[in-house]
């Protein structure tokens, strides 16, 4: 599946050290998580990292299916990266929040700031993590601020 090049990169452009939060699907429904980190690996072919913990249902998830979407919240979402950073129930992590099947049949946000749906081509442990390489085959960028994150606070918007 072929994408965009133009498209990927203003969508990179827009996730500077935002936030994002990483879905799938299983047996049991939509799964999703903030990740740890994100960064793109390569532009030929489109390829991105994502950072996953290793003790959680949707990482498990990832690595078994073997596809993932990121979606790069907007400053207004602040409140979603509070739902999936845990400690609540996929139902109410996913309560509240606009979605639709993408391409790749993953959760993707309608209101993101960016969504990029992925198969997984590499992963690694590493510590307490699963370091998770995902070739881009369908994106999306909207306008908009993003969310980011930075000395254990929001921030509203990049300086």
């Amino acid at each position: 599946m072929a994408i965009d090049n133009q498209e990927f990169k203003n969508t990179l452009k827009l996730w500077a050290s935002g936030v994002s939060v990483v879905t799938t699907f299983s047996e049991a429904g939509a799964l999703g998580m903030t990740a740890t980190s994100f960064a793109s690996v390569s532009m030929d072919p489109p390829q991105i990292l994502v950072c996953l913990h290793e003790v959680t249902d949707t990482g498990s998830a990832i690595l078994e299916n073997k596809k993932f979407a990121v979606n790069i919240l907007t400053s207004a979402q602040e409140q979603i990266s509070n739902q999936f950073a845990g400690g609540m129930s996929m139902d109410e992590r996913f309560k509240n929040v606009i979605w639709h099947k993408g391409k790749l049949g993953l959760p993707v946000f309608d209101e993101s700031l960016a969504t990029l749906e992925c198969t997984v081509v590499q992963q690694f442990k590493a510590g307490t993590h699963w370091i998770v390489v995902g070739e881009i085959q369908s994106n999306q960028c909207n306008t908009g601020e993003p969310l980011l994150y930075f000395n254990s606070a929001y921030q509203r918007v990049a300086s």
